[in-house]
């Protein structure tokens, strides 16, 4: 994925913090939870690259109506165009789409998240030319990048990636409960 914010702060904490004041500043451009649209990108064929896939899924546990992407219905690589071409035609509902993706970066900032206000760029660290999708995105930092990018997403500890996706579902249902 290219996307032209940097990541976030190494320290763990700081990298968290950083997510739960990036959801929150949505949430109070957008409080209407209605009005969300979480496309949650990957696949659950591919430990490192099921964060949006598993996010999905726990969005939609939490009560979250509009998600595109879970383990049951990932949005992957084939998938992408359609949800693109889809909210593009939504586009008159005033809707606002969080992107969520894994990406691969430095090894410092493995655990970190890449936060946008714009879209992701999914695919890009595999070389896939895959359209850009979301009006903010966000982006767990799954593995580091290396020459086999696709091998690092398919060797990424699925406990980690867990983890990960527990702690933005958790500043996600927090910003919005906070809101509401």
């Amino acid at each position: 994925m290219t996307i032209g914010k940097a990541a976030a702060p190494l320290n763990d904490a700081m990298s968290q913090e950083s997510l739960r004041r990036f959801t929150a500043d949505i949430a109070r451009m957008q409080p209407d939870k209605e009005r969300i649209v979480f496309v949650c990108i990957g696949t659950d064929r591919s430990t490192g690259d099921a964060l949006g896939p598993l996010i999905g899924t726990m969005l939609q546990e939490n009560g979250w109506s509009q998600v595109i992407g879970t383990l049951a219905e990932p949005c992957d690589a084939r998938r992408v165009e359609a949800a693109a071409e889809g909210l593009r035609q939504r586009s008159m509902e005033e809707l606002t789409v969080v992107a969520i993706d894994a990406c691969l970066g430095k090894p410092q900032s493995v655990g970190g998240y890449v936060l946008t206000s714009g879209p992701l760029r999914p695919g890009a660290a595999t070389g896939r030319g895959l359209p850009p999708i979301g009006d903010f995105g966000i982006a767990g930092v799954v593995n580091r990048n290396g020459p086999k990018a696709y091998g690092m997403l398919q060797t990424t500890s699925l406990h980690f990636v867990l983890g990960m996706a527990k702690r933005i579902v958790s500043a996600i249902n927090e910003a919005w409960y906070i809101q509401s």
